[in-house]
């Protein structure tokens, strides 16, 4: 990709991790990240998501890929909300323990 053409976006040509650490350090609203399997590992893996939203269906397909796959790492997280929606699948609101808060 050389260039994106939505609006208030710019493309992200350095070490993705400089580039999420220094966004975060702005001001304004949160991050938002929606993707499958790839962006949730990829961030998870460099420590940048600090909170995660899933929403899980009750559709059971016998296969498929895990949501954060092999990481080398344990995520610790912390359940912040739950919420039941209609069709029966189910919000989960979690919040990222960092290591230096687990040792506490």
């Amino acid at each position: 990709m050389k260039k994106v053409g939505w609006k208030n976006a710019r493309l992200a040509d350095k070490d993705i991790a400089k580039e999420i650490g220094h966004l975060k350090e702005q001001p304004g609203k949160d991050i938002g990240v929606a993707g499958g399997p790839g962006p949730a590992r990829s961030l998870s893996r460099l420590g940048l998501i600090d909170e995660y939203k899933v929403t899980v269906h009750p559709v059971v397909l016998g296969r498929g890929k895990p949501l954060f796959g092999e990481m080398d790492d344990r995520l610790k997280l912390k359940l912040i909300r739950t919420r039941t929606l209609r069709s029966g699948g189910v919000f989960l609101h979690y919040e990222t323990i960092r290591r230096s808060e687990v040792s506490r």
